[in-house]
């Protein structure tokens, strides 16, 4: 603004769309950028524009939406993401680099009618200071990590190795599309329900020691080294909506609930007060025929829990237990996979019942058997060293039992077997027991109502997870030990094969090789492995109920030092301490061990956990809303339905740390007149427990004249529009009556 002559100057000029329109944060405010909204069909479109007049990016909103409409957006504490508000009510997170969605959530319906709108987003930064004035340096960078706790042996945990990106894989856009200000498309991950309303701070893989997956990441020498940015920790983002209602979220995605301010209350502006962990907020109440009445007095909305470390506590605690549950899930899946097939790959499970298959129609169509056994053949091959025609014949036949067949069918069993066992016992099985630090940890917390009892942790809840986390363990290492197992005979019967195919192929005058197989692991393969495994019930079958009891654990508990006794007294025993000839094993082929539903089983478990703990602090909210209430008497019938408001709230630089609030609302006309009514309302702290002073002033509406006389220059004009520039000026545009022109005028507060 030129102080001389009173008039803006222009910063830029853009070239947009007839369609477009700019929200009032659309300007960044530490860097030369600026977002604008264009309408296109039914959608919205967002673009990043430089000031200078270039686009930077421009992306379609939810094209799986029937309708899309962006109603606000904020710019988050690090200058690198942007929170948007669309409706129907939701918000996305996007990069200032590309645009891309970082994050989406739907926000959540608290009020009795289900359709409700977002009106406004704020993100305010860094608004908990926990542990500020410790006098004790943290001098080990824990980085406010309780020693002891789940964080904190995480942080000496090696990290779980990264799973493959099959939630956004490339396309072949993305690989030949030319570097530019093309539109795209944002795709959207396909979680399971559950995964996708697990509330969840972002960035969480750290926080369940999870190794992230660099495969979209591009780093250069030395950024190891750098400084992590961490001005969104902490920060809070408020989203307000035509309910009456706030909605607080945590680091911009971590749910924390909402408070209703007041019913159809529609916020218009929000403050924040660090110390007291208080919101004062301004809204609009909509009076029947009247239209929308301003309340000068500001809605005070404590949140005591915010003044604690327990939400940062409960939040990293609900992000790492997701983290972990839906990497046992992608585990369990690839697992699966890898044994049952899917629709792109065949699994190793389907080769030896393919194998029988084959060698059965071979017996049926080439040697005219009605009834043919292809396990009998193979038994009887083992046991006497003579094939059967069909069977000698299949053996012998290029086509099927060919040198590349036999090697392909080895390496794809093989392969799935390890990967069974060292998923189970590498991936899963860590996994289960970090959850299960995480679950120890939730129940102290039921254990201490006192700090913890707003979040509504049950014991009985807790210890049925943990109980099933338990189960999760302990199959994984039994399906570990049976892939071992199974990969040991299926090795000793493809050495068979092989010797059996050779023996069929050679000449007669040669000696046969010498056989190099186990006999008993051959057959045990053949009557348990070739068409029906002992894996396969690791993903069949019901969730498992089976207690420690089932597996041979005695149910009294003995103390260690109770143990060392009784393995001394053992030791010292030569009876005991001989070769047992009879050993007696526990039959558990009666138990369930479907690692599949257990693992979803337990992430139902441990969502009805956190999901309603994440929503403490919202219902711990304390609602003030002043001496008075809105009174609807006195208010004139013949006001316009629609009327110009606009309001800036600034922070006072007193030591009191109060707020002043300016509104400036457009009056009805009277005798051809425009007027503006201006009001100052300054209030601290108590506003909720004082009476408030307002400040009013009222402005007539007058257009300069061609003359330089002050007479001739009073002549009316009519008020178009008006908004607060910053904290102290006000721009107000309005038309001359009697040339028909328009201009604008600004004014000091």
């Amino acid at each position: 603004m030129d102080s001389d002559s009173g008039t803006i100057a222009p910063l830029a000029t853009l070239r947009l769309l007839a369609a477009s329109r700019v929200l009032r944060s659309s300007c960044c405010p530490d860097k030369d950028l600026a977002v604008f909204i264009s309408r296109h069909g039914t959608r919205d479109r967002i673009s990043l524009w430089k000031l200078q007049g270039s686009k930077k990016w421009e992306i379609d909103m939810d094209v799986e939406s029937a309708s899309d409409e962006v109603v606000d957006l904020a710019w988050g504490p690090d200058g690198m993401t942007i929170a948007v508000a669309h409706n129907p009510p939701k918000i996305t997170l996007h990069s200032i680099q590309d645009g891309s969605i970082q994050r989406s959530f739907v926000v959540e319906s608290h009020a009795a009618r289900p359709s409700f709108r977002l009106t406004g987003v704020w993100w305010i930064r860094n608004q908990t200071e926990l542990q500020k004035n410790d006098p004790i340096p943290d001098i080990f960078k824990r980085d406010n990590v309780i020693t002891g706790s789940s964080q904190s042996l995480f942080k000496m945990l090696p990290l779980l190795d990264a799973l493959k990106d099959d939630i956004q894989p490339l396309t072949v856009s993305d690989l030949f599309v030319f570097k530019g200000n093309q539109s795209r498309s944002e795709a959207h991950a396909k979680l399971p329900a559950t995964i996708a309303s697990w509330p969840t701070l972002p960035s969480s893989l750290a926080l369940a020691s999870i190794q992230s997956s660099s495969k979209h990441e591009t780093s250069r020498p030395g950024q190891e080294l750098d400084e992590v940015d961490k001005s969104n920790t902490n920060s809070i983002v408020v989203v307000a909506d035509d309910t009456g209602r706030l909605h607080f979220f945590l680091d911009g995605s971590y749910p924390l609930g909402s408070a209703l301010l007041l019913d159809d209350l529609c916020t218009t502006s929000l403050f924040w007060d660090q110390h007291t962990a208080t919101y004062y907020t301004h809204g609009q109440t909509a009076l029947g025929d009247v239209g929308s009445v301003t309340r000068l007095r500001p809605t005070v909305t404590q949140l005591p829990l915010l003044k604690t470390r327990y939400p940062r506590d409960v939040a990293c605690a609900s992000s790492a237990a997701r983290e972990l549950v839906w990497y046992a899930i992608c585990v369990v899946k690839e697992m699966r996979e890898s044994w049952f097939g899917s629709d792109t790959n065949p699994g190793a499970r389907e080769l030896g019942p393919k194998w029988i298959r084959a060698l059965e129609t071979r017996q049926k169509e080439g040697f005219g058997q009605d009834e043919p056994n292809a396990m009998m053949d193979l038994t009887s091959l083992l046991v006497t060293g003579r094939a059967s025609d069909a069977l000698a014949d299949f053996l012998g036949s290029g086509e099927q039992m060919s040198d590349r067949g036999i090697q392909k069918w080895e390496s794809t069993v093989i392969d799935s077997l390890t990967k069974l066992r060292d998923f189970s016992e590498k991936r899963l099985a860590p996994a289960c027991q970090r959850l299960h630090l995480i679950l120890e940890e939730v129940r102290g917390w039921s254990k201490l109502p006192r700090y913890y009892g707003l979040f509504g942790f049950k014991t009985s809840d807790v210890d049925a997870a943990l109980d099933s986390t338990a189960r999760a363990i302990v199959i994984s290492a039994w399906l570990a030990a049976t892939a071992r197992k199974e990969a040991r005979r299926f090795k000793e019967f493809i050495t068979w094969i092989r010797y059996e195919n050779s023996h069929i192929n050679q000449s007669g005058e040669s000696s046969p090789p010498a056989p190099k197989h186990d006999y008993l692991e051959v057959n045990n393969y053949l009557m348990s492995g070739l068409v029906v495994s002992p894996i396969d019930k690791w993903f069949m079958g019901p969730v498992p109920r089976f207690s420690p009891q089932d597996l041979g654990v005695l149910p009294e508990k003995y103390s260690l030092e109770e143990v060392m006794v009784r393995a001394r007294r053992t030791m010292a025993d030569p009876e005991q301490m001989a070769w047992q000839q009879s050993m007696k094993f526990r039959d558990l082929s009666h138990l369930d061990r479907n690692l599949d539903s257990l693992v979803q089983d337990l992430s139902i478990r441990c969502m009805r956990l956190f999901h309603p703990a994440a929503y403490a602090t919202g219902q711990s909210a304390i609602i003030s809303h002043g001496l008075n209430t809105i009174s609807t008497q006195s208010t004139r019938s013949t006001l316009p339905k629609q009327i110009l408001v606009r309001e800036r709230t600034a922070k006072q630089d007193d030591q009191n740390g109060g707020f002043v609030e300016y509104m400036a609302m457009q009056t009805p006309p009277i005798a051809g007149s425009s007027f503006l009514c201006l009001t100052r309302t300054c209030y601290g702290h108590d506003v909720a427990d004082t009476t408030l002073r307002v400040d009013v002033a009222i402005l007539e509406c007058r257009a300069p004249g061609e003359s330089e006389s002050q007479e001739e220059a009073a002549m009316r004009g009519t008020l178009l529009d008006f908004d607060f520039f910053d904290e102290s000026d006000l721009v107000v545009v309005c038309r001359n009556d009697a040339s028909g022109g328009s201009l604008h005028s600004n004014g000091e507060l």
